[in-house]
């Protein structure tokens, strides 16, 4: 596995990263045989030192633990506490996706997940078109790539990425969604074949978005 650890303005000591992927190491082997990659970033917040963990077990698989301690040491310990407590959470969920699911061969799609910045003519909350603004779309560009959002005076496009959308079932996907520590994913309902959301609520539940008419 492909580990990368880095500091930001830190100097990270050659023991230090020795110890995270001899640790990272043994995480993969036990839980998935050979993962990935995985991104080891050390940062300073105030007094405190943070470690934030991304590890890449397989494809559309993605594992994130964040800590903070007062030396660089301990904030790797909890981040990686993190990642072990929601491992064993999904013991043999995630153990049988690791060994078993590219036998499986479930589809997965790629689409494109954009970063946009706000514009200083941003609106303070999102409203529907008028008809006059939805009539003004009518004489766009017909050259104009539609598979990228217009820079705009709204938001400007400042960074994009392939995005995988996996074919699940729900309670797959809530494992994905814990162990990445995301707010958010999509993903192709394996049930009736359609694109489902499920999100983080603010009441520490999850939410489900699913299109298809109710039965």
């Amino acid at each position: 596995m492909h580990i990368s650890v880095s500091g930001k303005q830190l100097d990270l000591s050659d023991a230090l990263k020795y110890r995270v992927t001899d640790h990272l190491d043994r995480i993969s082997e036990k839980y998935f045989g050979q993962a990935m990659e995985a991104r080891v970033t050390f940062g300073r917040a105030r007094s405190f030192f943070t470690c934030d963990i991304n590890l890449h077990a397989s494809r559309g698989l993605t594992l994130r633990g964040e800590g903070e301690a007062a030396d660089a040491h301990g904030a790797f310990d909890d981040a990686a506490e993190h990642i072990a407590k929601r491992l064993r959470r999904y013991h043999r969920k995630a153990t049988n996706h690791g060994h078993l699911r590219g036998a499986r061969a479930v589809p997965t799609e790629t689409g494109r997940s954009y970063v946009l910045r706000p514009g200083s003519d941003m609106p303070e909350r999102d409203t529907a078109p008028s008809p006059s603004q939805a009539a003004a779309t009518d004489g766009m560009d017909e050259d104009a790539d539609p598979a990228i959002p217009e820079a705009g005076p709204y938001a400007t496009v400042i960074a994009e990425r392939p995005a995988d959308i996996a074919t699940l079932s729900v309670s797959e996907a809530v494992m994905r969604l814990d162990l990445a520590n995301t707010a958010l994913m999509m993903f192709r309902n394996s049930c009736n074949d359609e694109i489902n959301v499920i999100y983080r609520r603010d009441d520490g539940n999850i939410g489900w978005l699913d299109p298809s008419p109710r039965p």
